[in-house]
């Protein structure tokens, strides 16, 4: 039981990574900046932030790869999954006839109350032809996101003994999760010119999406994690990034544009079940039928900056909150500051801090990495984010541009 809790949220990423990808992607050096882009992101990024950038390149940039890059984040802030596996031990003893850690399990599920753990993985391949009439960047994306979320039961009314109405109460609670993956594959195409004297850009990146839903549901302490992959369904659909910007020197101005064709996509509902207490026989609990719907809807995105050619530091804002999954607690609107130190083109220093602004209660990230470029014969990235002792993600770029 232990090691079923532990692997809780991962399993149902590994269920969704088969197929896996979302609405963001991972790239080493934007995740090292806090997730800016909109106007930091290089012409090899650009797909991946504001595809108006897939124009913007230096002059002895022929050709460019990202071969690829990956990445894993996993947060779970207020520590679900130690407390699942703490509850899930204490009603194995109330059911085995144990009952002298019952009392610990009322503050168990109030610490249980409204969690929420969540883990990230994703990757990407890029291949890009700067020129001067059309700029292009062909592209991959994969990234997938699950989120579980515990449901406490605490109408427990025991015949026998009040104070086994905790282990009644943790007996007939529940863990609900979903899960989501994306794969895109699509094209950036970008014009550089300029007009009225200033200095402009725009993109659009027409793709192909294959969207996956997972929805899982089950008790503390009977769950199976191999059943994940059984609850999923997928739907393959047509879709549209744009982007803008104005640059003048170093300063730079950007606005983006994702998903702009929306879609409402419904997970396989999971039959309603009656779960009856084995601590008191006289104590059920219904379960209604479980099933969400994934609302891929359109993300708009405006950044402002100074990229130089040793210096870089960007502020993005995304304009709208992204519900996501209906009923579930995986809303976003990011905020986002990072910046960037070259240091004689073959060492970058990079840092970050990003809020998710769709709720109060969450912690800030920080972020930080470097960038590696042997002899400019290609470059590494590396990145790591930090937002408590139990959030935290690693991510790594390959790239070489000749």
């Amino acid at each position: 039981m232990e090691n079923k809790l532990k692997l809780l949220s991962l399993s149902i990423m590994f269920a969704a990574s088969s197929a896996s990808a979302a609405n963001y992607a991972i790239e080493a050096r934007g995740d090292a900046m806090g997730g800016v882009g909109v106007v930091s992101a290089n012409f090899l990024t650009a797909p991946f932030y504001n595809p108006a950038l897939t124009a913007i390149y230096r002059r002895n940039d022929d050709v460019g790869m990202i071969t690829p890059s990956f990445g894993l984040s996993y947060s779970d802030e207020h520590m679900m999954v130690d407390d699942l596996d703490k509850a899930a031990g204490l009603i194995d003893q109330a059911i085995a006839g144990d009952y002298s850690n019952v009392a610990e399990l009322e503050g168990t599920l109030d610490a249980l109350s409204g969690d929420i753990a969540k883990l990230e993985f994703g990757g990407v391949v890029a291949f890009a032809i700067p020129n001067r009439y059309v700029a292009a960047n062909v592209f991959g994306k994969a990234y997938a996101e699950s989120f579980a979320q515990t449901d406490i039961y605490d109408g427990a009314n025991s015949g026998i003994d009040p104070a086994l109405n905790p282990a009644i109460n943790a007996e007939l609670s529940a863990v609900n999760a979903v899960g989501v993956g994306v794969t895109e594959v699509g094209i950036s195409l970008a014009k550089y010119q300029t007009f009225l004297g200033q200095h402009i850009s725009f993109g659009i990146t027409p793709k192909i999406q294959r969207i996956y839903t997972y929805v899982y549901s089950a008790n503390l302490n009977n769950y199976d994690i191999k059943d994940v992959r059984d609850n999923g369904t997928g739907e393959t659909m047509f879709n549209m990034d744009a982007g803008f910007l104005w640059f003048h020197g170093p300063l730079r101005v950007g606005f983006s544009a994702t998903n702009l064709i929306s879609r409402d996509i419904q997970t396989i509902e999971l039959a309603g079940s009656t779960v009856t207490s084995s601590i008191d026989g006289s104590q059920s609990r219904t379960f209604d039928p479980v099933s969400y719907a994934y609302q891929m809807r359109p993300l708009y995105t405006v950044g402002v900056g100074l990229v130089a050619d040793y210096a870089t530091i960007s502020v993005d804002y995304d304009l709208n909150e992204e519900e996501r999954y209906t009923n579930f607690d995986d809303n976003t609107q990011m905020l986002r500051v990072g910046g960037e130190i070259d240091i004689m083109r073959q060492l970058k220093l990079r840092a970050g801090w990003k809020r998710n602004l769709a709720y109060d209660d969450l912690d800030d990230t920080v972020t930080a990495g470097i960038g590696l470029s042997p002899l400019n014969l290609f470059q590494l990235d590396i990145g790591a984010s930090y937002t408590n002792e139990n959030s935290m993600g690693a991510y790594v770029n390959f790239l070489t541009s000749y």
